[in-house]
């Protein structure tokens, strides 16, 4: 029996009702946080009024409303794009603009944290490690995040799972009118469960809609710059207003950004490919990740994550106080990770080009070397040691990072088949971002030991290099199997054969290259 055709949202009127729920509770801490001027917006000597638990409630009601709304009903066909073949550039132009939006607006919820820790540490007169659980928790949800959602795109869609994470940005914005520091950390929590959810899904997304050729090079660069963006967007919101209203503010100056994600829902497609596959084949366990054929990529991009992980949020995480206690290098640290930021722009310029026009398992050891030698360049020269040299480690170090995080998420949709491709997704960003959680307190102890920095930048290097070995041996290449009679690789064979209702080649026959469509 054909399943019958579904809207974009299968239930509107349900849909809409939630995210105007959302918003009416938004809106009243909204309100509650602008009548706390008066009070400097200080809110940490406000008591939780019943008007602020009924506007709690409206919005976990509203999302769940929101979220039930988007499901597709059983029996229902998703509704979907048309096929990769037969969409015009202007859609394509389209979904790359919306969904790079919405990675920027993902991005930016990380970020906003640097900058409103020195504020709620002064509200709420917390040490330093207290506030430290801030980071820990939101970094915590993000790995929750991408293992549930990475793992719902590949069960209810990537189009529904985009929109429940968007959801869950609309009504976390109220982080900013949380009185208690408790409060503040359950909410950072559930925002960054959202986040967690969202990068792995947009690229499994790009890679089922947009046709062979360049849309490698422009899901790597879209990785990177993204990434950048967030961070300077954030940055350029707390410049402006962390002086007027305080730190509180950056979490509500998001709200006008996620309401214009959700009303631009209506241009976010779901894949073609995952509609087709969706109606003639059962889901396949997580499991899978870790057997045959998928147990060695599944390797090779977890080692690649954590080492990235280990390096920016363990590593890096100390470079800015370690750089100030040194002095003499001829800038602030702040000036020096200022510089050193904006090299990912041309980087993960470099990055797709390479990627597109050579090898993707290739330019991935290109940048997990660059990394291990700016960072055994610091081990050698330390933080007081030679200053040309230093601040060519440091933003050599920089280049390296954002290549290897603007090459992760891109390489694992690539590789890995349409059945489990978001929960793969998932599973890498989810290892990455553990690094938040655990390199830390690992690096401050590795700081302990005798030769402090230099001892820690040895101890990074080493999974990274570990990690570049396990490319260059065991790395799937997506464009290695390139056809000489057009730029058609095994991937696109896959999406086109479900889209087109034709037969799909065996699990790891030669013709799937990848491994097919099941796992």
């Amino acid at each position: 029996m054909t399943a019958r055709p579904a809207s974009l949202i299968p239930r509107p009127l349900m849909f809409w009702s939630g995210v105007a729920l959302t918003s009416a509770g938004v809106a009243e801490h909204l309100w509650m946080f602008a009548e706390s001027a008066s009070m400097d917006f200080d809110m940490a000597m406000m008591d939780m009024s019943g008007t602020m638990w009924a506007a709690m409630a409206a919005i976990v009601v509203g999302v769940v409303i929101s979220g039930f709304a988007v499901v597709q009903p059983a029996g229902t066909a998703p509704a979907v794009s048309p096929a990769p073949a037969r969409t015009t550039p202007a859609s394509r132009y389209r979904l790359i603009a919306i969904l790079s939006f919405a990675l920027l607006v993902d991005q930016m919820k990380p970020a906003t944290l640097a900058f409103i820790s020195p504020g709620m540490r002064a509200e709420f007169h917390l040490s330093a490690a207290e506030i430290s659980w801030l980071p820990t928790v939101a970094l915590t949800g993000t790995v929750l995040g991408s293992l549930v959602w990475g793992r719902a795109a590949d069960r209810i869609g990537r189009r529904a799972t985009i929109l429940i994470s968007s959801l869950l940005f609309l009504g976390t914005t109220v982080c900013g009118a949380m009185p208690s520091f408790s409060g503040n950390l359950v909410m950072c929590a559930l925002m960054g469960m959202a986040a967690g959810g969202m990068l792995p899904v947009v690229y499994a997304l790009m890679t089922e809609s947009l046709p062979p050729g360049r849309r490698a090079a422009i899901m790597v660069l879209q990785a990177g710059l993204t990434t950048t963006g967030g961070y300077m967007a954030a940055s350029g919101l707390a410049a402006v207003l962390i002086p007027l209203a305080g730190w509180r503010v950056l979490w509500f100056a998001q709200l006008p950004l996620v309401l214009v994600l959700i009303a631009l829902n209506r241009w976010i497609p779901e894949s073609a490919a995952f509609a087709a596959r969706q109606t003639r084949r059962a889901p396949i366990p997580a499991s899978a990740l870790f057997k045959r054929p998928q147990t060695a990529k599944t390797l090779v991009v977890s080692a690649y994550a954590l080492a990235w992980g280990l390096v920016y949020w363990g590593f890096i995480t100390f470079l800015p106080s370690q750089l100030e206690s040194s002095g003499g290098h001829g800038m602030s640290a702040a000036t020096l990770l200022f510089v050193s930021s904006l090299l990912s722009i041309p980087t993960c310029a470099v990055a797709a080009w390479l990627y597109m026009r050579w090898s993707a398992r290739g330019t991935m050891l290109v940048y997990a070397v660059l990394t291990v030698g700016a960072l055994l360049g610091l081990a050698a020269v330390g933080m007081d040691g030679s200053r040309p040299v230093l601040l060519t480690a440091v933003m050599l170090l920089f280049a390296g990072t954002a290549g290897v995080i603007a090459l992760i998420g891109p390489y694992t949709a690539e590789i890995y088949p349409l059945a489990i491709r978001g929960t793969a997704g998932g599973w890498a960003a989810a290892v990455g971002k553990s690094g938040g959680a655990f390199g830390p307190p690992l690096i401050a102890l590795v700081l302990s030991a005798p030769g402090g920095m230099r001892t820690a930048a040895v101890f990074v290097a080493l999974p990274m290099a570990l990690a570049g070995i396990a490319v260059a041996v065991r790395g799937s290449d997506p464009q290695a199997a390139v056809r000489p009679a057009g730029d058609t690789t095994p991937l696109d064979a896959e999406l086109d054969a479900l889209v087109h209702d034709r037969a799909v080649p065996a699990v790891g026959t030669p013709a799937t290259g990848q491994g097919g469509t099941a796992a």
